[in-house]
């Protein structure tokens, strides 16, 4: 049976709780590395997590955390991007987090957004066979559209989705605009992790920031599980907690 609410956090500020999330983060890979054994970690992008990144980049500069026993797999990708465009969600990891820790390159997974629609269906399943292959992820995050959706699953999308091709809706599209100048530059496709692969994670933190993100917020932590608010399938998870700033969480008392 699912929960009634999923576990929430509230910080005075994005860094604050980036700082938290980092300091969790840092303890799995210190712990994994004196065994001997790989973290693996799933990355989500956008402006969520950029202050994790820049905590996650401090600790590795000033207090020796090193990356090199984690395994990251990031959540999604754009469909029809050449390899060099900055939106690109390879290009926005290096640049903002991987080209600054010592995370081997090889131990580094991405969806790909150049491929023919006639080999998308098996990577998408190569990508599962690697998530596997690696002992599945251990520490998932997350963001949240203003459609509540998870990776890049729009409402509607079933709870036991899989990796695969996806259509992209128009929300989530138009809050992609600064990131391409003009509405007509979105891709209408991506490729995401789906629902299922997402919830098989250990353990999963979902962060959300600002008074724009309050209601979406509010929808998933105390609304029903639906497929309408694909994050409300969190609340099915044994040790998943979202993280909230104060604007964030400001509506979730309201009646």
């Amino acid at each position: 049976m699912a929960k009634k609410t999923i576990r929430f956090r509230i910080f005075e500020n994005p860094d604050s709780a980036s700082a938290q999330v980092a300091a969790e983060m840092a303890l799995l890979i210190r712990e994994r590395a004196t065994l001997g054994r790989n973290a693996v970690i799933g990355f989500s992008t956008g402006k969520t997590p950029l202050p994790l990144f820049e905590e996650l980049i401090y600790l590795y500069r000033e207090e020796g955390l090193s990356f090199r026993n984690v395994i990251s797999f990031n959540l999604d990708e754009y469909l029809g991007l050449k390899t060099d465009h900055p939106a690109n969600i390879r290009n926005f990891m290096q640049r903002n987090l991987f080209d600054h820790i010592d995370i081997p390159q090889g131990n580094i997974h991405f969806l790909r957004g150049e491929l023919s629609s006639g080999k998308i269906k098996a990577h998408c399943v190569a990508y599962e066979k690697e998530i596997t292959d690696a002992g599945g992820i251990d520490f998932q995050i997350l963001g949240i559209g203003r459609n509540g959706h998870i990776g890049f699953n729009e409402p509607g999308t079933p709870m036991n989705s899989r990796t695969s091709r996806v259509i992209l809706g128009d929300t989530t599209r138009e809050d992609a605009v600064p990131d391409f100048g003009a509405i007509e530059n979105v891709p209408i496709h991506a490729v995401t992790m789906g629902c299922g692969t997402i919830l098989e994670a250990r353990k999963i933190i979902l962060m959300a920031w600002g008074l724009k993100k309050s209601r979406v917020v509010r929808r998933a932590i105390i609304g029903p599980v639906t497929p309408k608010v694909t994050a409300s399938y969190l609340k099915t998870h044994p040790a998943a907690q979202v993280f909230l700033d104060q604007a964030a969480a400001s509506v979730l008392a309201q009646d």
